[in-house]
């Protein structure tokens, strides 16, 4: 297929180009995280679910990231493993689906920032205002913020992608191992200004106001811990512990990859990084978690007792 059709609906994914070895080390290892996200995440969605005394805000809001854990990696990786498999001319995809998956990765990359930032105000009235919390964090309350979170993703998002829709086409190769904004931008041979602008804008304002909200919500949580006399809830602080591993992994992840796209040379590094953008929190945020929560680690425990129980009775 040559790369210079115009508004083609068939376009060609990039994909790996690894020695078979190598690229068989790295299938595997995605299908094992993929596995693995997959089983660790419902777990934790499901511990939150049926135990009443986990039907908190924190716990609500940790649920909500294993949610999105599962759906960023499963719009993602499935067509990534299963383009390992095929030869280069048979990573096809329409260009309504390439659309389709761009808006869900941004969208839900977008989540969980904004998610995060409600998670750090939580954390701040928690250690903070602890007589107050029940009732600041009432269910409406979360209702409102996860509604305000979910908004602005979906807003943010959709100006992205419809600057980059109504662009002419004149190339078929979808630049990378999946689609995303940038790589449907760059199959235009139009003008794409606006698209850089509001793209580096819109990059700009999240990681600039996710970083503040840390800033700032913590950084009033240590003045209030060196303030005060009496110990605050370690329970409280274990979970501003897990927030902030949770945030900067997600951070490191997303930095990486902006690091790479600055060595072009590097496009196999690249590209690995762009999967492991979705990989690496999705395995090791529910491990997170389950570290800080006893609760969450006793549902996994007698999931598997009772497994091994049942097996035994048979």
């Amino acid at each position: 297929m040559e790369n210079v059709t115009w508004n083609s609906p068939v376009l060609l994914l990039e994909g790996f180009s690894l020695p078979p070895l190598f690229s068989l080390c790295v299938f595997v290892f995605l299908l094992l995280c993929f596995v693995f996200i997959l089983g660790a995440n419902t777990m934790v969605v499901c511990a939150v679910i049926s135990d009443r005394r986990l039907h908190t805000s924190m716990y609500l809001l940790i649920c909500n990231l294993a949610v999105i854990d599962i759906l960023a990696n499963v719009n993602v990786l499935p067509r990534v493993l299963l383009d390992m498999l095929r030869p280069p001319p048979a990573r096809l995809i329409t260009y309504a689906e390439c659309v389709t998956q761009a808006f869900w990765s941004h969208l839900l990359a977008t989540g969980v920032r904004t998610v995060l930032m409600v998670m750090a105000f939580d954390r701040y009235v928690a250690v903070c205002l602890p007589l107050r919390y029940a009732s600041i964090m009432s269910p409406r309350m979360l209702a409102k913020l996860l509604v305000a979170a979910w908004s602005a993703a979906l807003v943010l998002v959709s100006v992205l992608i419809g600057l980059t829709v109504p662009l002419s086409r004149c190339r078929v190769l979808v630049v990378g191992l999946f689609c995303s904004n940038a790589a449907l931008f760059g199959l235009s041979c139009e003008s794409i200004y606006v698209n850089n602008v509001y793209g580096l804008t819109f990059t700009s304002v999240l990681y600039v106001t996710s970083a503040g909200s840390m800033v700032l919500t913590y950084g009033s949580i240590i003045t209030v811990s060196v303030q005060r006399d009496r110990a605050l809830n370690p329970k409280a602080l274990r979970t501003c512990l897990s927030h902030l591993l949770v945030y900067f992994l997600t951070l490191v992840s997303g930095l990486t990859l902006i690091l790479f796209t600055r060595f072009p040379e590097l496009r196999q590094e690249r590209l690995l990084a762009s999967a492991l953008y979705f990989a690496l929190p999705g395995c090791l945020n529910p491990l997170i978690y389950g570290l800080q929560s006893h609760e969450i680690r006793n549902y996994v425990r007698t999931l598997f007792q009772g497994k091994r129980m049942s097996d035994r009775s048979h």
